[in-house]
């Protein structure tokens, strides 16, 4: 009798785990994400044009009626720092504020409306390396773009005033700062849009936040009182209008210093980084 053998029993193969997403990675997808949106570029071309626009006009109506200035005006136009005041004005500052922090915002506010989120953090369990990589592409793509808008608008209304012959340029006393100031504005709003919509989780009341932020709060605070003072001087708006300021600085019983002012910023940009990673984390557990 023959006997018969038996093929031995396989052990199942193991199955490689896959390796986790870089972050590198992370950052490259999300910029895709961020520059395959229409409504990305619009959204940032609307906003350069508003800004640029609204500057250059302020110059141009200076230098429509300058005929009408004595020789006195025009020396004291020039002493207070009023051209480059004219290089980036409160109200296009106010425009930029609020369309950044509406555009850092979407980024998150957008994947929540659409559902694509649970897409993304199915792929990429890791929520603090998703909203991570978010706020790295937030960051540098405003940074750029705050940086153009504020050299254009500074270069435009220079050139408008120097028709008059009183444009100032980027080696003056203050000029760098207000260029400098001027464009980080915008990746700080941006931030601040990106933490709120994290959130929030919804366009509207990210939108009704924001305003209330960085258009109606500073307007409800005051220098008159000491604790009022301290809150307006926390404020991103507030911290940029120190910075631009000029020549000599208006007194104020609590006056507040470009030092601080920086700090201002800086902490903002931390500090929303830092909820939007966490809120994104344990909100979703």
């Amino acid at each position: 009798m023959t006997a018969t053998s038996t093929p031995a029993t396989r052990a199942p193969a193991t199955r490689a785990p896959e390796p986790r997403a870089r972050f590198r990675d992370l950052v490259a997808a999300e910029w895709i994400k961020l520059r395959s949106l229409r409504s990305t570029w619009i959204g940032y071309g609307v906003t350069a044009l508003a800004v640029v626009g609204f500057n250059a006009g302020t110059a141009y109506d200076t230098y429509d009626h300058w005929a009408e200035r004595s020789a006195a005006d025009g020396a004291e136009f020039v002493a207070a720092g009023i051209p480059l005041q004219e290089a980036f004005t409160v109200n296009a500052a106010m425009i930029m504020a609020l369309a950044l922090a509406a555009i850092g915002g979407q980024v998150i506010v957008g994947e929540y409306g659409t559902g694509t989120i649970r897409t993304t953090l199915a792929a990429v369990p890791a929520r603090r390396s998703v909203m991570a990589a978010k706020a790295v592409v937030v960051t540098l793509a405003t940074t750029v773009f705050g940086t153009v808008v504020a050299g254009v608008s500074f270069a435009a209304t220079q050139a408008i005033l120097d028709l008059r012959g009183v444009g100032a340029s980027i080696g003056d006393p203050g000029a760098l700062r207000v260029v400098l100031a001027s464009a980080l504005l915008a990746p700080v709003c941006a931030l601040a849009g990106l933490a709120l919509g994290a959130v929030i989780r919804q366009v509207a009341a990210t939108v009704i936040t924001s305003v209330a932020v960085v258009v109606v709060l500073p307007l409800v605070l005051t220098d008159g009182r000491h604790w009022s003072a301290v809150v307006g001087h926390a404020l991103p708006v507030q911290a940029w209008r120190r910075l631009v300021e000029v020549g000599t600085t208006p007194a104020t019983p609590y006056p507040w210093t470009t030092g601080g002012a920086w700090t201002v910023y800086l902490a903002w940009a931390l500090l929303a980084c830092a909820l939007a990673v966490t809120t994104v984390h344990r909100r979703d557990q």
